[in-house]
């Protein structure tokens, strides 16, 4: 779905990455236990300890990988996602899983937009998205600064009382940031039983 040329312009994770997020941690000194120091601090919280099990990133958010998500997600370039998919393929077919549930778009957001990146994702992926969330209207993640969207409080809904035992969740979405709106979804899912949620996106912001 990509040509050399765009290929060559993104930029691959790989090597040694936080075994949490999948950020490159090269020769950072800021690590502990194979793990970022963001996700250390989500870690030592009492509330979002084990809540995301994992996040796995397949693109650094390079300018053009930035230029391609906006182009995507701001400028409704629907087609986007089957690029983008065929990135993910290959990592979602290595993981188990039971549902895959993309992260949800506010009614208000979703017809600024015209769909939800996330659920196109899925279904550029050829697989069937399970909308077990809602979300409620909140301002743009993008204008929040680090602090903010971690001392969110809960944007997210279940929209039906489904029983999630057992069950091994992979949610999908564009891009992941602080962790913060992975890690609200997932607290809903492992609240309503899921046994494990690990999130697959696009690029590792």
């Amino acid at each position: 779905m990509l040509c050399q040329e765009c290929l060559e312009k993104l930029e691959l994770i790989s090597g040694e990455v936080c075994r949490l997020c999948s950020r490159p941690l090269g020769q950072n000194p800021y690590q502990q236990d194979g793990m970022c120091l963001d996700c250390l601090r989500w870690e030592e919280n009492e509330a979002w300890s084990g809540v995301l099990d994992r996040n796995i990133s397949v693109l650094m958010y390079n300018d053009y990988c930035k230029e391609l998500i906006a182009l995507f997600k701001y400028r409704g370039d629907y087609a986007v996602a089957a690029a983008f998919a065929s990135l993910l393929k290959h990592q979602l077919g290595t993981l188990t899983y039971d549902l895959i549930v993309p992260v949800p778009l506010s009614p208000e957001r979703l017809y600024e937009r015209g769909f939800n990146q996330s659920e196109a994702l899925i279904l550029s992926l050829g697989k069937e998205p399970a909308h077990l969330l809602a979300r409620k209207h909140s301002e743009k993640q993008s204008k929040k600064s680090r602090h903010d969207r971690i001392h969110l409080p809960q944007v997210f809904q279940i929209t039906q009382q489904t029983n999630l035992s057992g069950k091994q969740i992979v949610l999908i979405d564009d891009i992941y940031t602080t962790g913060s709106t992975l890690r609200h979804a997932a607290i809903l899912l492992k609240e309503a039983g899921a046994k494990t949620v690990i999130s697959l996106t696009v690029a590792r912001g």
